[in-house]
């Protein structure tokens, strides 16, 4: 189950016991933002796109979209989602549960600075109806991210 390679993952960082499953969905930055009973923009969303055949993760507020020519800017290519099959083949999550830990070898992780905003933002804990809470300098240190991006703009 995705929850328990999350925790299992968490647990060098002692904060496998912080990951919440929830009964009902947050598979949505709506229904996240629900479950976890805060504003939808402190939901930490985690897109999957292909950068020239190699997966990549970039977590954003949930209250942002990605920006075409921000984001051609900095990877060279338009913004190309990957497809739910491709999701869990290459980063190892089905959508609605993609989080920026435990993901498959070689796919690099991108933090967008619309996060920065935030003292503690909440991406999902492996699963469509799971989440924790974390401060970005752990968001920082569990992702094991590359890079801060500027990819995004309001809605």
């Amino acid at each position: 189950m995705s929850v328990e390679k999350v925790k299992k993952y968490l647990e060098k960082y002692g904060a496998a016991d912080r990951v919440t499953v929830f009964a009902q969905s947050s598979a949505t930055v709506e229904l996240a933002a629900a479950a976890v009973g805060c504003e939808p923009a402190r939901i930490a969303k985690t897109l999957s796109l292909d950068v020239g055949g190699q997966a990549i993760l970039i977590v954003t507020a949930g209250d942002v979209k990605v920006d075409n020519a921000k984001y051609k800017a900095r990877f060279g290519v338009k913004a190309k989602m990957l497809t739910p099959d491709d999701a869990v083949t290459r980063i190892g999550f089905a959508v609605g549960g993609v989080c920026p830990f435990a993901v498959n070898e070689g796919v690099s992780i991108y933090l967008d600075d619309s996060l920065k905003r935030f003292d503690t933002v909440f991406p999902s804990g492996g699963s469509d109806n799971s989440a924790i809470e974390l401060t970005i300098p752990e968001l920082e240190q569990y992702s094991n991210f590359s890079a801060w991006v500027g990819v995004t703009n309001p809605r």
